[in-house]
């Protein structure tokens, strides 16, 4: 895996061994990044269920000014702190080794502007990580959701949560959904 554009392009990425985590392919990445390429620069990101962060530094590497990176596994948590170091971004990254939704309590901004969501497929995570980013201040009407799951799921729930579906990307067996706050809501 490697980082596709920007500063830091062309680097290498380690990833963790195993089944475990299952790192965005890198035509999806591209894909995902040309979709929001106007969103990226300046922002705060935040990469959750993060495997090996390359989500998160693919956007730092693209001008986003800070990003925050939360896993729980320690392997996958090691190859974050180790991409971060060989593409010199450890300044700009903060990385939260806690379950998703303790580690969204210790994000302290005024706002994030995109959070990526990509958990194990077919759990009750997404249903949890949209729970908890409903209460959270940061999450403005602005901030951007991009949740990856498996091509079938339905996010209908989502609304519950006070979130709507604005765009989805469908690949060969996963996609992308984008999800705002709904207005005043």
């Amino acid at each position: 895996m490697r980082v596709i554009a920007g500063s830091a392009r062309r680097l290498r990425l380690v990833t963790p061994d195993g089944n475990d985590t299952r790192p965005t392919q890198d035509r999806i990445k591209e894909t995902l990044f040309n979709m929001i390429q106007n969103q990226v620069p300046g922002a705060v990101f935040a990469d959750l269920f993060a495997g090996s962060g390359g989500i998160g530094i693919e956007a730092l590497s693209r001008g986003a000014r800070k990003a925050y990176f939360i896993e729980n596994a320690q392997n996958a948590y090691k190859c974050i702190l180790q991409n971060l170091k060989t593409t010199h971004f450890e300044e700009v990254s903060t990385v939260l080794k806690q379950d998703v939704v303790l580690g969204l309590r210790n994000i302290h901004e005024e706002e994030v502007d995109v959070i990526f969501v990509d958990p194990p497929y077919h759990g009750e995570l997404y249903e949890r990580t949209l729970s908890q980013l409903a209460q959270m201040p940061y999450v403005t009407e602005n901030t951007m959701i991009i949740v990856e799951s498996a091509v079938d799921m339905d996010f209908s729930f989502a609304e519950g949560y006070g979130f709507e579906v604005r765009r989805e990307k469908n690949y060969k067996t996963n996609k992308h959904v984008f999800l705002y706050r709904k207005e005043n809501g």
